[in-house]
């Protein structure tokens, strides 16, 4: 699995995580199933070398060309821990052997219509993390900046894991500046949103079959049952606002070890047409930009109906354990959206609210409370049940593994 960018890191203060210690549980499905195994690629051991890292400072436009001269001329991107870089223009590039499978920066660009993300970019053949790229970085890149690797051997996992990301992964990372504290947890979502919806609309435009790819929450992508990608989002505190880094990992031409989506394309259409890591990233910009305005201005609620037609997750009926001493007490809920601060909203059978938060790395667990402080009324749970949502109760695909 490559999980160069993977998982929930709700970060909104320097380093600070964002759960509560309360009560410990462990979560299951109520779905008999075996654990899937993680998607992308196996984990990095003998990837790193010694020779520096290349990286081509890229932009769209004369404005951004300038700031790629002026990182270059400053020497002023470094990498984590000493690791040593070497800087070119996008203008060296075809001074450089590249194969077919490198990243083709012209074609991003002329594909990307926004107005800030994406614009100034960052290309490497091959590096120890694109994130870690932009998070060291943050404060000499423009707002909206963006890394992308065709190979990374350090990629950013859950718990510091490092994994190799191989080529055929779309791996990238980008910057967001945000000043509400309160509303920094939920932009994971909307960075899974723009994906799944960018990948809708190429295959609208290209005449492709659609790809039904789906969010589990909190931020992985699966497509047919089987994990294709995910999302890490951290950020710091400084100078009253936060700097976010927002990384995204997604298969696109890489069959193995799981699925990919041109895999999935070439089973539903007979002809050769293909994704191309370039087409989606740069629609993802294209529809985070208006996606993440959206949310600024008129919150995640406005998101929420197509959020929740393109999770996993509405009517489904989990476990809840409760250790509690030497006893293991199991509760049936069944979970119907998300609160304000972004955990998962679900119902007991005796439509008592609870708030669902994910710990651990391997499989869930949560800590859980009941919601007497929660942002959900009483008569609002009640619609809840009589949602549509519940009738999906019997469709949900796959669980939290």
């Amino acid at each position: 699995m490559w999980l160069c960018q993977s998982i929930f890191c709700m970060l909104v203060s320097s380093r600070f995580r964002l759960l509560s210690p309360h009560i410990s549980f462990s979560f299951l499905s109520l779905k008999n199933h075996t654990p899937s195994r993680l998607s992308f690629s196996v984990a990095a051991s003998a990837m790193e070398t010694s020779s520096p890292s290349a990286l081509f400072l890229c932009g769209k436009s004369s404005a951004e060309t300038e700031i790629a001269k002026s990182l270059k001329i400053n020497n002023a991107l470094k990498l984590p821990n000493g690791g040593e870089v070497s800087t070119h223009l996008q203008s060296e590039i075809s001074n450089f052997q590249l194969g077919e499978e490198a990243f083709n920066v012209n074609l991003f660009l002329n594909s990307l219509s926004t107005n800030r993300f994406g614009r100034n970019l960052i290309w490497s053949p091959r590096l120890p993390s694109t994130h870690d790229v932009v998070s060291h970085n943050f404060c000499e890149l423009p707002i909206g900046a963006a890394c992308v690797a065709d190979v990374q051997f350090k990629g950013r996992g859950r718990s510091k894991n490092a994994w190799e990301s191989p080529r055929g992964c779309l791996m990238f990372s980008f910057t967001l500046e945000m000043e509400d504290g309160k509303i920094v947890p939920l932009v994971q979502y909307v960075v899974s949103l723009a994906l799944t919806e960018a990948i809708k609309d190429i295959c609208d435009r290209e005449g492709f079959p659609c790809l039904d790819v789906r969010i589990k929450w909190p931020n992985d992508l699966y497509l047919n049952g089987l994990k294709v990608g995910g999302i890490l989002c951290t950020s710091t505190y400084k100078s009253k606002k936060f700097n976010v880094s927002s990384g995204v990992g997604l298969n696109v031409d890489n069959e193995k070890p799981t699925t990919c989506l041109n895999a999935v394309l070439k089973e539903l259409s007979t002809t050769s047409n293909k994704f191309r890591r370039e087409d989606i990233m740069a629609a993802f910009f294209n529809k985070f930009e208006m996606l993440y305005d959206i949310f600024l201005n008129q919150g995640f609620q406005t998101l929420e109906e197509l959020y929740y037609r393109t999770w996993l997750h509405s009517g489904q009926r989990v476990i809840v354990q409760e250790k509690n001493e030497d006893r293991i007490v199991e509760n049936v809920v069944t979970i119907q959206g998300l609160t304000s601060s972004g955990y998962l909203l679900a119902i007991g059978d005796d439509y008592q609210m609870c708030e669902l938060h994910p710990d651990g790395n391997r499989y869930l667990s949560f800590t859980f409370f009941y919601c007497r402080g929660c942002d959900i009324s009483p008569s609002r749970a009640l619609e809840y049940i009589s949602s549509s949502w519940k009738e999906n109760i019997n469709t949900v695909q796959n669980s939290f593994f």
